[in-house]
């Protein structure tokens, strides 16, 4: 290569290394939408998993709540610890080394604040029933479920869904009693304002 007056030769330094960066961010977009799941996804991900509570409204949001815990694990364990009562490294072990779905999790942590029990007799109940449905270790309990603690479960749902921005279908009566996203946030800054 000759040299052009005025200008000194340059030599190319690595021009393989230049390529490389462009493919790389060129593909950045393709890898960070090929991270969001898509709606055909998260059916697929509903339909594989059934919580079998024997609601099929809770077990839609707990099978959706597996899918957003894929993507916010940090956000799904801090609700958990906060609102009932879970330990965080508990969480996490269940999640991570146990290999639970996020929404088995969610109901036995859940399930347990709201019967004064805890996560870790209902982690136990499920585990000792192995392939057995939420519904038949439930069941299997004493004292059987009450109608109040299903309330509980199901406005504990919406309020995650809340807490998490989650859009979230209401049934007829939550409806009623919990109105649309508007009353719950006043109501949820009331509830703050008077403590």
């Amino acid at each position: 290569m000759r040299a052009i007056i005025g200008h000194p030769q340059r030599k190319r330094r690595h021009p393989h290394a230049l390529r490389a960066l462009l493919l790389c961010v060129a593909l950045l977009p393709v890898t960070l939408v090929a991270q969001v799941p898509s709606e055909a996804e998260t059916a697929t991900a509903q339909a594989v998993y059934a919580a079998g509570t024997g609601d099929a409204w809770v077990d839609r949001q707990l099978a959706d709540i597996n899918t957003y815990a894929a993507r916010y694990p940090d956000a799904f364990t801090d609700e958990l610890v906060r609102y009932a009562g879970a330990h965080p490294l508990y969480v996490k072990a269940l999640l991570d080394d146990h290999g639970w779905p996020a929404g088995d999790i969610y109901f036995a942590c859940v399930w347990g604040h709201i019967s004064g029990d805890g996560c870790r007799p209902w982690v136990r109940a499920r585990t000792g029933l192995p392939g057995a449905s939420w519904e038949e270790v439930l069941e299997s309990r004493q004292p059987p479920p009450e109608n109040l603690q299903w309330r509980a479960l199901r406005h504990a749902i919406v309020t995650s869904f809340d807490h998490w921005d989650r859009p979230i279908t209401l049934d007829p009566l939550l409806k009623r009693q919990l109105g649309d996203r508007a009353r719950r946030d006043a109501a949820a800054i009331t509830a703050a304002e008077s403590d």
